[in-house]
């Protein structure tokens, strides 16, 4: 098995994948130490490893990863991947971001595709049919957008949004006009991402990614429908590990 390790900034998303690229098991870790990697190690046959890290790797995870693997990758922008980096300060590029990239071309092949990765950020990504990562912008996502606006005013209350919850086009209260206003805001802008693209190209695959995923797929209607893949990010993941043990 292969186990791909994932690091944000809140939380660890960690999967384990069989010779077939499969996902077999999944994990949400608040805390990722070096202890749990004995574990998942003791319980499984686990024969190769890659981290991937928005923060500061412990280096006892490291460690301990090297030591249990046969083929250790920790994942950086001079890792070998199987697609080509457009980006021209690759060495300031998410790593999830590219990882995202390289799972995009794995599942959509020789196609043009955008990756929206909605989490505490929303980024759009591009990748081309082809195969290079071309680019990118980020913006705040759902609860940041939220969060900033009661921080940085004096009145607007701090506001939480369900993400199956009916919002009218205009609020009649303040709190439904922040709920609307960011909610549809987002929505609004994504259509506008796929509109763009959709009149540049002839093709367009859209992959929908991220924890808040469901906030934009329950409102997109009648645009085009997107692929929506939890786990982008660790599926990149193993292609990488993939491509480096080759």
């Amino acid at each position: 098995m292969n186990l791909t390790i994932d690091q944000g900034n809140s939380r660890t998303k960690v999967a384990l994948f069989d010779d077939n690229g499969r996902i077999v098991k999944n994990f949400i870790y608040k805390s990722f130490a070096a202890s749990d990697v004995d574990k998942l190690f003791s319980l499984y046959p686990i024969t190769n490893s890659i981290i991937s890290s928005v923060v500061n790797i412990e280096p006892a995870v490291v460690n301990t990863l090297h030591r249990h693997s046969k083929r250790f990758v920790l994942f950086d922008h001079d890792t070998p991947i199987p697609i080509r980096n457009g980006y021209k300060s690759p060495e300031t590029l998410g790593q999830d971001r590219l990882a995202a990239a390289v799972g995009a071309a794995f599942l959509c092949p020789k196609q043009n595709v955008l990756i929206i990765d909605a989490g505490s950020a929303i980024t759009y990504d591009f990748v081309s049919e082809e195969n290079e990562f071309v680019g990118g912008n980020i913006a705040p996502g759902v609860k940041m957008r939220l969060t900033m606006m009661h921080r940085m005013t004096k009145k607007l209350p701090m506001v939480e949004v369900e993400q199956n919850e009916l919002l009218p086009l205009f609020g009649k209260t303040t709190r439904d006009a922040i709920a609307a206003g960011v909610v549809r805001g987002i929505v609004y802008e994504v259509k506008g991402y796929i509109r763009a693209l959709n009149a540049q190209l002839k093709q367009l695959s859209i992959i929908l990614t991220g924890g808040n995923a469901p906030y934009i797929s329950n409102r997109l209607n009648n645009e085009q429908p997107p692929i929506l893949e939890p786990h982008l990010v660790l599926i990149g993941l193993n292609q990488i590990l993939e491509y480096n043990k080759q």
